[in-house]
């Protein structure tokens, strides 16, 4: 078979771990990896469908407002205003670090609120996560 399904699985661990859904897909990534399958695939699969997830809590934010965020999430609106400016003036630093737990999500939806330039956003998010999935393949090398 030229296409193993535990590369499905992958996609979809990694597509879970860049929503709102707590999930580790390096767990998922080094048990494939330690399965056998070639590197190079597993990293950009893994890649692909965490950049999915990320892209996908992206859309999420661009469908909603900041004036839910004040009213549902009880955020003063000066700290919506403070985030606004940082996320505005460096969205691609930010969508870069989406592959971070926890902040990752909350960067995403964030710069799709403010309704980010998709292109720069989608390249940058895409880099990190990339990035984030390299060295932790090349870790997981060092360990099996």
């Amino acid at each position: 078979m030229i296409f193993d399904y535990s590369l499905w699985g992958l996609f979809l661990a990694s597509f879970l771990a860049a929503t709102v859904v707590p999930f580790s897909s390096e767990v998922v990534l080094t048990a494939v990896l330690a399965n056998g399958t070639d590197i190079y695939s597993a990293v950009i699969v893994a890649s692909l469908g965490n950049w999915v997830g990320g892209m996908s809590s992206f859309a999420l934010g661009y469908l909603g407002k900041w004036e839910w965020i004040e009213k549902y999430l009880r955020v003063k609106r000066e700290t919506i205003e403070k985030w606004h400016d940082r996320l505005y003036k460096r969205g691609a630093f930010f969508a870069f670090l989406t592959w971070l737990p926890g902040v990752g999500d909350i960067f995403a939806i964030g710069l799709g609120v403010l309704r980010s330039n998709i292109w720069i956003v989608a390249v940058t998010m895409l880099a990190g996560k990339f990035v984030r999935y390299v060295v932790w393949a090349w870790l997981s090398g060092l360990v099996f």
